[in-house]
């Protein structure tokens, strides 16, 4: 006698009918943060065509990404981060600093490849010293990076004072201002590669696991055979690897080297991760997320720009942008239970 002959008709009834296991996910898909963000996306979009004429203008979309593609190729590192229950606001001292030495390497007399070469591995040098603080001697990452963010642009100024380096070599301006086939930039190329890898580590593999049960629970994680300082320490290796990454791009943009540049990038950047539906205490959070909010970001911003509105206006728009996010979520809980 089979399974189901044994069970009795209010057996069966009590159980209720058995879900449609291959529809719930696409269910959960469509009432999910990164669709929402989607929706948002499209409507700026939309507002952005409406309010100027000249944003459907091939090469100004084109324009539009450069601001964003910088700040979301540290954003994909600090995304995993986070969810790992870190932090790191020194990314925007490490894109000085690594700047600054590109530059120190272009006036002694040095090619393209030892440029790019020297920011990044400043990058890696940086993002050493942070995971090192973090992970070897205990300190809280937030106090660490505040810190370190003070030093890494404190020797840039040091090394550079109100002047800067110009006089890059021509090849050099590839990164940031070559494109790669019609108006898609060589930097969409670079920010659209890194989505799709960072995508698989977070979501497709065993470091990616292990990142979120670091973030969900430290103790647990390390109890069931998760390395975790090691885990930490390649994550702020990541982080900054990806601001060395931006560097190079920010500087061959801009061709020069001010101990300002990236003045502030570390709220953007933190804001379109936090946007993007990463948990700011850690535990979850995914890269489409991330990738929709870099979107919405650089809409906004540029579509601001196009009605000539102020720099100032966009700094407290992103850091209400970046309250609002945080805050809108336990809001909503509390409403709820008092529902």
């Amino acid at each position: 006698m089979s399974l189901a002959e044994t069970t009795s008709a209010p057996e069966a009834r009590a159980r209720g009918p058995v879900p449609d296991r291959l529809r719930a996910p696409w269910e959960a898909k469509l009432k999910s943060w990164e669709s929402l963000l989607l929706v948002v996306a499209i409507g700026i979009f939309i507002l952005n065509s409406f309010a100027s004429p000249y944003f459907l203008n091939a090469w100004n979309l084109s324009d539009a990404t450069f601001n964003f593609t910088e700040k979301a190729m540290i954003a994909f590192a600090m995304a995993l981060l986070i969810i790992a229950g870190e932090i790191d606001l020194s990314v925007a001292s490490i894109i000085a600093l690594a700047s600054t030495a590109m530059g120190l390497v272009m006036e002694a007399g040095f090619g393209t490849p030892a440029i790019v070469a020297t920011g990044l591995a400043t990058g890696l040098i940086c993002g050493a010293f942070n995971g090192v603080l973090v992970t070897r001697l205990g300190l809280p990452s937030i106090v660490v990076t505040i810190g370190t963010m003070s030093l890494f642009r404190g020797i840039s100024y040091i090394v550079l004072g109100d002047g800067a380096f110009r006089g890059y070599p021509s090849d050099f301006a590839f990164f940031g201002q070559g494109y790669a086939f019609w108006v898609i930039s060589v930097e969409l190329v670079i920010f659209a590669v890194l989505a799709v890898i960072y995508g698989v580590v977070l979501h497709k593999t065993n470091f990616g696991r292990a990142v979120y049960a670091i973030g969900n629970n430290p103790t647990g994680a390390l109890f069931s055979g998760i390395r975790v300082a090691r885990v930490k320490m390649i994550l702020f290796l990541l982080t900054g690897l990806m601001s060395g990454v931006a560097a190079v791009c920010l500087t061959s943009r801009l061709g020069s080297t001010r101990p300002s540049i990236a003045s502030g990038m570390e709220l953007e950047v933190v804001t379109m991760v936090v946007l993007g539906g990463v948990n700011i205490l850690g535990g979850s959070g995914s890269i489409p997320g991330v990738v929709i909010a870099a979107f919405v970001m650089g809409l906004v911003t540029f579509g601001l720009g196009l009605l000539n509105v102020p720099g100032i206006v966009m700094s407290i728009f992103i850091g209400l942008l970046l309250i609002g996010v945080i805050a809108l979520p336990r809001l909503w809980a509390k409403l709820r239970g008092k529902a």
